[in-house]
């Protein structure tokens, strides 16, 4: 298992990639090192629903998984590897930021 903390800067929309199979990608930007590195990693399953509570600004730290494989394309043979950053949790850092509200023409009440 991996960890990286930093803030958040994308939050994606559920992907339904297949009948079973559904993901989300997020960015986090670390800026712990001399160069900020800006990570994407991605939620699946029932998992992806963690970003709802979350805004982008948000300090966060994740723990995640390194996954990687192997695939053979089936029309010429050339074999390709993946690699994918899967996250296990979220936890907000701090204060978290408010979430965006967006004006309408009518009163709140």
């Amino acid at each position: 298992m991996y960890n990286i903390k930093g803030e958040l800067k994308v939050i994606g929309e559920v992907q339904q990639i297949s009948d079973s199979f559904k993901k989300r990608t997020f960015v986090v930007v670390d800026a712990s090192g001399q160069y900020e590195q800006t990570i994407e990693l991605q939620l699946v399953q029932d998992r992806c629903a963690v970003l709802d509570n979350f805004v982008v600004g948000a300090m966060v730290d994740v723990t995640f998984f390194l996954r990687g494989r192997e695939w053979t394309n089936p029309k010429d043979g050339a074999i390709r590897y993946f690699n994918t950053l899967d996250a296990w949790t979220i936890k907000a850092i701090g204060e978290a930021p408010e979430a965006e509200t967006k004006a309408t023409d009518e009163p709140p009440f």
